[in-house]
């Protein structure tokens, strides 16, 4: 079964919002930010991702399967010869 709570809904300046019971913040680990969705008839409230959450670990699985490699060969251009600079 659900854990389920009625919680009112409450006015915050012009907006509304929801209390959400300290336990459950410390359960889902939610901190200062959030990531609202709709789905059908419900409201989804989940912890803000962190920019390339878990691109490490891809990167290290990639590398074990050797799939880190360029995709396309590099063209060297007249340009990079003659003009560019480090």
């Amino acid at each position: 079964m659900e854990n389920v709570i009625r919680a009112r809904i409450v006015r915050i300046g012009n907006s509304r919002g929801i209390r959400i019971p300290k336990v459950w913040l410390e359960q889902l680990q939610l901190g200062e930010e959030v990531e609202l969705s709709i789905q059908q008839d419900k409201l989804l409230v989940r912890r803000a991702r962190v920019t390339r959450e878990g691109w490490g670990e891809a990167f290290r699985r990639m590398a074990e399967q050797q799939d880190d490699r360029p995709v396309d060969r590099a063209v060297v251009t007249q340009w990079d010869e003659q003009e560019w600079e480090w």
